[in-house]
């Protein structure tokens, strides 16, 4: 009788779940997964090269698209190593506005992460819930910066501007009647930390939700409990990050042990896990929308407390001048053109600058020779670290199973292939 040899088998890249970039290429014995290959570089745009012949200011954009679910995390790590190096103070209003919006972010990231996955291992209805919280988060982002997604709104010395004083509304259209628009506006008649106030009050009830349909789910159990189960030791090994990391039982947070901004004021706890399995990952990232929330709040009441200040660097070199003063100095208004055309000179050096992201640690390392692009640009993304944990995780599951270990990493390749 002739010997059954093991077969490969392409998963993805056109697999739903492989979220459209990721090709697997699975050595199965049966329906057993024998060895999981990952086949990256289908999303590559040269982010890292590019940088090296744009500005400082002008690499700042891509940081929102390596990413597209975390932006603010990431342009937070560019601003940070770009003042590490010049050596600027952040005024302590627009580190307040950075942590929150780092934090809002985070809850962004985790929602889209569990609609998806959830989605992925066969629940619906969850997909749903998460984008009507989603696009709360979305119209604050517009608030504050003007897009929806890619913001650009933080920027080396604090941020773009200042909190707005009034929140976009809803009109009546074809579809939406008076009645229909006066209920949407309902929490959009103050400001947009009224908005924010407003949201962080409802997000727990619906982070219950979204408990209620999978954390005791007997089917939801089913497809995460035991499932690409990492030890504690073998985390640290592979070099993962944040819920990853986390969900392995190790109480490692960037905002605790390296605090940057104002996150040694926050008060919050570090949600870690027992088995290292997906469904304890699952759990951590729940609860770290709560402590997000929680984090918000926070912010919400110091900025309310102290309405005035500064959200930007006065060094005009670094940050533009206000729109009021390039009206009466020509000074002013050279320092504004000069900036934008020829950027600002960063000292000959180099620097390395991480924050808790919410998928993990995510860092930037500037090298510069005095000029005013960057010489080197190397950016540490934790989906590239996670990615390469796949086959070890996958060893010995079902294919099925495949989709619930790429799930619980929440990989997003725009980071990975950069």
């Amino acid at each position: 009788m002739a010997e059954i040899k093991n077969y490969t088998l392409n998963f993805g890249p056109q697999h739903p779940a492989a979220h459209g970039v990721l090709r697997l290429v699975l050595e199965l014995d049966g329906e057993v997964i024998q060895r999981a290959d990952p086949h990256i570089g289908l999303l590559h745009r040269g982010t890292e090269k590019l940088a090296e012949s744009k500005t400082f200011i002008q690499s700042l954009p891509y940081m929102d698209r390596l990413d597209y679910v975390s932006m603010m995390a990431n342009e937070h790590a560019y601003c940070l190593a770009i003042e590490k190096m010049l050596g600027i103070e952040v005024p302590e209003r627009a580190q307040y506005i950075r942590v929150m919006f780092s934090e809002l972010t985070r809850i962004l990231n985790h929602l889209l992460w569990l609609g998806a996955h959830g989605l992925d291992c066969g629940a619906m209805n969850i997909l749903i819930y998460c984008f009507r919280e989603r696009e709360d988060i979305f119209d604050m982002y517009e608030a504050v910066s003007g897009a929806r997604m890619h913001a650009a709104y933080f920027r080396p010395g604090g941020v773009y501007r200042d909190l707005p004083d009034a929140m976009p509304q809803y009109k009546v259209s074809k579809i939406k009647n008076q009645k229909a628009i006066d209920k949407l506006n309902e929490n959009r008649q103050g400001s947009l930390l009224d908005f924010i106030d407003d949201f962080c009050k409802r997000f727990p009830k619906n982070v219950d939700d979204y408990e209620t349909l999978l954390t005791d789910n007997r089917i939801w159990k089913q497809r995460t409990v035991g499932i690409g189960v990492v030890s504690p030791e073998r985390a640290l090994n592979l070099g993962l990050t944040g819920p990853m990391l986390r969900g392995s039982g190790i109480a490692w947070d960037l905002r605790k042990t390296q605090p940057y901004d104002v996150y040694s004021k926050m008060d919050f706890d570090i949600p870690v896990g027992t088995n290292g399995d997906t469904y304890d990952r699952y759990v951590v990232r729940v609860e770290e929308m709560r402590q997000a929330c929680r984090i918000v709040e926070q912010c919400v009441a110091w900025l309310r407390a102290n309405p005035a200040g500064a959200v930007i660097t006065d060094n005009h070199k670094v940050a533009p001048p206000s729109r009021v003063a390039m009206k009466t100095s020509m000074e002013e208004l050279i320092h504004h053109f000069k900036l934008f055309t020829e950027g600002f000179r960063v000292p000959e050096g180099e620097a390395y600058a991480a924050v808790e992201h919410p998928k993990g640690e995510f860092g930037i390392y500037l090298v510069s020779d005095g000029a005013n692009k960057p010489y080197r640009l190397k950016i540490r993304a934790p989906g590239y670290s996670h990615l390469a944990a796949l086959d070890e995780m996958a060893r010995g599951h079902m294919i099925a199973d495949a989709v619930a270990v790429i799930g619980t990493m929440d990989i997003v390749f725009g980071e990975i292939d950069r």
